[in-house]
């Protein structure tokens, strides 16, 4: 298998925010990482991408949002005029309010120039003004980005009434911020406490004060993905970091994980990753590292 094209690195750990553009290749294979991105569309007569499992043929000045965790490739398009701004899930994370948007837009891949003029011109501009400040000297350039980064999520907050009912009816289910705040601290819980001994869908919904069959109903609209396909992505995730970073051996690592065993680990593994934890490794590191533990 070829992995030269593969997308090994998840996202700098200590920065919340990337911009990046100027690649001469017009396609990128299908990846997921746990970080977002919003990509400006660039020039020319082709640009086709792909979210999940929806194709998208898209003209000059369209933005594409793509949430942590969501599959996607850039299937023939412009990538060196095109923008792509990579944001790290702990800084949407960081704020209720910017949870709450990503939540309700999780179903938003596509923002038509055509469709909604208003709207896209205002987000190219705050898009070309982060492109301007993360390429200068600026020595709080992070800072400034975010910044405009958070005026960008709520400039399309404020045209919210666009995109209803559709994206309400199947965002947000109609939730209080009452539930959503409860949904998003077991969230929390989950990711710090991955080696918990009990984290069943029963007792995480009890931690909610929420039935076993609604808190089932809840997470999939939270999150787009059912419980157990969800920790699996939390729990991969947090492997990665720990193969990127860590010299630990494979099975301290998939432990670490909340994998509760080898077999488990290296299947979803690969299943997501497209090769072998050990794989992955010598990959990142650029060695030649024993796949086994």
């Amino acid at each position: 298998m070829d992995y030269s094209q593969y997308e090994i690195y998840d996202f700098d750990s200590i920065s919340a925010f990337n911009l990046s553009t100027g690649y001469k290749e017009r396609s990128y294979k299908q990846h997921w990482h746990s970080y977002g991105e919003i990509l400006l569309v660039g020039p020319g007569d082709t640009n086709i991408y792909k979210v999940n499992q929806d194709v998208y043929e898209l003209v000059p000045g369209d933005i594409v949002l793509i949430w942590p965790m969501e599959m996607h490739a850039i299937i023939d398009a412009d990538r060196e005029e095109s923008l792509v701004i990579q944001f790290s899930n702990a800084f949407i994370n960081s704020l209720f309010d910017l949870r709450r948007i990503m939540h309700f837009y999780r179903n938003l891949h596509v923002i038509c120039i055509n469709a909604h003029p208003e709207l896209t011109s205002k987000l190219g501009l705050l898009t070309y003004k982060m492109k301007d400040i993360f390429f200068s000297d600026s020595a709080d350039r992070e800072l400034k980005c975010c910044m405009l980064l958070m005026e960008f999520m709520l400039t399309l907050d404020k045209h919210r009434r666009e995109f209803a009912p559709e994206l309400s009816a199947e965002s947000n289910g109609g939730y209080s911020d009452d539930i959503m705040r409860r949904m998003m601290s077991v969230t929390d819980y989950i990711k710090n406490n991955l080696t918990a001994d009990d984290l069943s869908q029963g007792t995480v919904a009890k931690m909610a004060g929420i039935s076993k069959d609604y808190f089932s109903r809840i997470f999939k609209s939270v999150t787009g993905m059912n419980y157990n396909k969800w920790i699996n992505m939390i729990r991969l995730e947090k492997a990665i970091e720990l193969l990127a970073l860590d010299d630990r051996t494979l099975t301290e690592i998939a432990m670490l994980s909340g994998f509760q065993s080898i077999p488990s680990f290296n299947r979803v593994f690969r299943n997501e990753k497209g090769m072998a934890p050990g794989e992955y490794r010598a990959l990142y590191s650029g060695g030649n590292e024993n796949e086994n533990a």
